[in-house]
């Protein structure tokens, strides 16, 4: 009885390990189409309960696609084909949803993260398309030639519920909507998940791209501004203000070269995707960063005719530098298109720190006044390198 047992286990393993491609398809292959569809192979997606039919035909290279995924009738749904990357980036995708009714069904290429979607053509043939919507369950019917001839792709697929100008909008960013990627062979069937540690370590690098800029440009520069424009009201004969001001905009513009590095870094890998206004203004805002930095080499004494000219450049490129870069780290949220409270809470910490500089505004003016009224004259010690106009 044992060996008999024991033998029936055995011949279980060696079927499962001689057909893994039909084993992990068992949750899609009870699934009917309508007028009678039928298809050649099917794969049950691993996220989101999605599921993908198809039947690939050798001789053309094309493909006859049904993806399926249970969704609200008031959502949205997509199935892509990536064929430069992995990811939603780069990705040719079919939209289904509801518009007056009816079940609509748009192609469009992903090329941001917060794409607009409208019909156009793909980088690749769609040779017919269509949709419907039943027991709560889109599907997604296609003919298309598979890009570069080639049975292996990278699809990606996605579900969500906001709209945009009565289009699809944004989706759920964490998990298990960000791991809706994987790569399919159309031959023969097999599988893999395309969000590999590499792609993972993307993700991870851009996120610090954006916290090292955010932190720089947004938040460390313009405290530096405050502390020079105001500490040094407090107390005049004290260089304190000149050394946290350069400390502080030295430190801030470290890290702002490192996110900016990283950033090219990061566009240097992302070939046929390129955020033209983002990037634009980061060359910019580097440039006349660098040059802000390098100016104090070449700063002229608090006597000299040609300090009042230089104090004017200083001034007008320092808030230029603060301005696009504030106006560059909300584009980088665009791009990048994280959780909204992070956003919220960037938005709160510049409020923050806009709204402390008029309060400072009023006490420095006040400080001014009290001592005009006292007849204060500056003092005799006070080292000219540092007698600095406000």
């Amino acid at each position: 009885m044992g060996t008999c047992i024991h033998r029936i286990m055995l011949t279980c393993i060696l079927i499962s390990l001689a057909f893994p491609p039909f084993i992990s398809a068992q949750n899609c292959v009870s699934e009917t189409f309508s007028s009678n569809k039928l298809y050649a192979s099917c794969n049950s997606l691993p996220v989101l309960g999605a599921t993908l039919h198809w039947t690939y035909h050798p001789l053309n290279g094309t493909t006859d696609v049904a993806y399926r995924i249970q969704q609200a009738a008031t959502g949205w749904v997509a199935w892509a084909i990536n064929p430069k990357m992995t990811g939603m980036l780069g990705s040719n995708a079919l939209f289904a949803y509801h518009d007056s009714g009816a079940v609509k069904v748009v192609s469009t290429v992903i090329n941001d993260y917060m794409p607009t979607v409208r019909d156009e053509n793909l980088t690749f043939a769609v040779y017919n398309r269509s949709a419907e919507y039943s027991n709560g369950t889109y599907t997604i019917y296609a003919s298309i030639q598979l890009p570069g001839n080639k049975t292996t792709q990278n699809i990606a697929w996605q579900a969500g519920t906001d709209f945009t100008g009565g289009a699809p909008g944004g989706h759920n960013l964490g998990p298990p909507n960000v791991l809706a990627s994987s790569s399919i062979d159309f031959l023969s069937g097999s599988s893999v998940p395309a969000l590999s540690p590499t792609s993972d370590n993307r993700l991870r690098q851009k996120n610090i791209h954006g916290i090292l800029n955010t932190v720089a440009w947004g938040i460390i520069l313009p405290l530096g501004v405050l502390k020079a424009r105001y500490i040094k009201s407090l107390n005049p004969s004290s260089p304190a203000w000149f050394h946290v001001h350069k400390t502080c905009q030295s430190i801030g513009y470290i890290i702002g070269v490192a996110g900016f590095a990283l950033g090219l870094k990061l566009g240097s890998e992302s070939k046929g995707i390129v955020h033209h206004g983002h990037r634009t203004m980061a060359i910019i805002l580097f440039c006349l960063a660098t040059i802000q930095v390098s100016a104090l080499l070449v700063r002229p004494k608090p006597t000299h005719k040609r300090r009042i000219y230089w104090n004017a450049y200083h001034y007008s490129v320092g808030i230029l530098v603060i301005t696009l870069g504030i106006f560059n780290i909300f584009a980088g949220f665009n791009i990048l298109n994280p959780e909204s409270k992070w956003r919220r809470l960037y938005v709160v910490t510049i409020c923050v720190i806009a709204g402390i500089a008029p309060i400072l505004e009023v006490c420095k003016w006040t400080v001014c006044r009290n001592r005009e009224s006292t007849s204060y004259t500056k003092p005799e010690n006070v080292p000219s390198e540092w007698a600095v106009t406000a």
